[in-house]
């Protein structure tokens, strides 16, 4: 998976007012936990940019004060009508116990079905998985060449090695829906199938 470095400025958590004067220097109030202990810091809001306003997925090489670790993003609270970022949390993680994280889904192959006039409709755009930070992969494949007109792919016909899927195994990830176009060319075919055997 790939990776993103943010450094931050280690704070003392000085309620609503400290974290107001930080965000009006330009910074965001963050906090990091599941290691040794939390760590409150800031990090200048123009650092997020690549990080958050993006549909990739990191493993944040996260440096607070001289102290290095590696973390994921796990919350992210914006302001309801700026939509400005007010506070981030990270979760820090270690390369030998395994991580829950959302990956995104890519979607490969041409479908029979869109083939035959169909159109494919995209449910979900991410995978929630957990693994090891090792096999965690940017993007898990979804083949839909096999997809048929009416047909669905769920949850639980897709398989990762060395990843465990959290999802519900009956959500649908993919489907191909009639159209008109592809209900009328079915019955021209069938029409034309009838007349031959005449």
């Amino acid at each position: 998976m790939q990776t993103f470095d943010i450094k931050g400025t280690k704070r003392e958590c000085g309620g609503k007012k400290a974290a107001k004067e930080l965000r009006r220097n330009g910074n965001i109030p963050c906090i990091v936990y599941g290691g040794e202990e939390e760590i409150a810091f800031s990090v200048p809001e123009a650092d997020f940019r690549g990080l958050i306003y993006t549909p990739n997925v990191y493993i944040v090489n996260l440096t607070v004060d001289g102290k290095a670790m590696k973390a994921i993003l796990k919350d992210i609270q914006f302001h309801p009508i700026s939509e400005r970022i007010l506070h981030v949390d990270f979760l820090q993680i270690s390369d030998d116990k395994p991580v829950t994280i959302g990956v995104p889904l890519n979607i490969v192959g041409h479908s029979e079905g869109v083939k035959a006039g169909g159109k494919l409709q995209v449910e979900m755009r991410k995978l929630n998985v957990k693994g090891l930070v090792a096999n965690l992969p940017d993007v898990l494949d979804v083949d839909i060449t096999s997809l048929g007109l009416g047909q669905v792919i769920k949850v639980g016909d897709l398989h990762y090695d060395n990843l465990e899927i959290l999802n519900a195994k009956s959500a649908v990830v993919a489907a191909v829906k009639s159209t008109r176009a592809a209900v009328a060319a079915a019955a021209a075919a069938a029409a034309d199938a009838t007349a031959a055997k005449k």
